[in-house]
């Protein structure tokens, strides 16, 4: 057993977390960078807790520029064990109404600008992100909204895109009847493939604040609406941050879908071939397979 530290990387209009004991805010530095912003930790229900807002206090950061692998390098460092997202979305789907949260469990990565990966030349790796949420995780936070009364929906993929520009008519139809998506937004790319990489559990709860363009009654995407929605989605949000802690525990056994474990089989570079400077920056998010190897 292993101690349950759960971290929730709030998007856009989630900026805290309720009732938060001993918080603090902590700066975390990282080989990779300075990550979004401190980092809120402390306890909730006798479980240690962690917050991150993903753009930043203000709402600093782009989609493009969140420092993405700073995030979840400073995440693991701190001894999180599991990664939640609460991110705002646009809905395909026309019961996935604004106001109503997704737990997503799939992604399609249309995001072109950003750092996807810790690895590269010096020590090259391939993890699987054939499922890349965590189905334990994913079904704590189904069930801990519906104990909050929030209208929410299991399952569904999320398309990622690059943004910051909201999507065209044609691109929304093209997700939405072409490709099958259920929801669209900017972050949870390449957040979730990290995530996977540092061994770390994710799931990724999407709050709906409209329906992108495609929808013929409800016009194009207006800021003020989505603000307006958002502030509603992020009282939802902290209600059900504040039951998680009960659903998971304080005890945390190995996750029985392997995501702690997803490294076992995935670094390919021979150890005399790797890069020591390399080795040194994998330190907290591939310490656990690759050890002194290369130091």
């Amino acid at each position: 057993m292993t101690e349950t530290m759960i971290a929730v990387i709030g998007g856009s209009g989630i900026y805290e977390i309720d009732g938060l004991e001993d918080a603090t805010w902590r700066t975390v530095e990282t080989p990779w960078g300075a990550p979004s912003d401190q980092i809120l930790t402390g306890a909730l229900g006798g479980v240690k807790m962690a917050f991150l807002p993903r753009h930043g206090r203000g709402h600093v950061h782009s989609p493009t520029t969140v420092p993405y692998r700073a995030n979840i390098d400073a995440l693991k460092r701190l001894g999180v064990t599991d990664v939640i997202s609460v991110s705002a979305c646009g809905s395909f789907r026309e019961e996935y109404a604004p106001g109503d949260f997704v737990v997503v469990d799939q992604f399609i990565d249309r995001t072109f600008a950003r750092e996807k990966s810790f690895f590269g030349t010096g020590c090259v790796a391939h993890v699987s992100v054939a499922h890349p949420t965590c189905p334990r995780l994913g079904a704590a936070c189904f069930e801990a909204a519906r104990e909050a009364g929030i209208t929410v929906h299991r399952g569904g993929t999320y398309l990622a895109m690059e943004g910051p520009q909201f999507s065209s008519v044609a691109e929304s139809k093209m997700y939405r009847e072409g490709w099958g998506c259920d929801v669209i937004g900017m972050t949870n790319m390449p957040e979730a493939k990290l995530a996977r990489e540092a061994e770390l559990c994710y799931a990724s709860v999407a709050m709906v604040t409209d329906y992108d363009s495609w929808h013929p009654d409800h016009g194009t995407v207006d800021v003020t609406e989505i603000i307006r929605v958002l502030t509603g989605n992020a009282d939802k949000a902290r209600a059900m941050v504040r039951l998680l802690p009960g659903l998971l525990g304080a005890d945390r056994a190995p996750c029985p879908h392997g995501c702690d474990r997803a490294l076992d089989f995935a670094i390919m570079t021979a150890p005399d071939k790797r890069d020591p400077a390399l080795l040194a920056k994998l330190d907290a998010v591939a310490g656990r397979v690759l050890g002194n190897a290369g130091h």
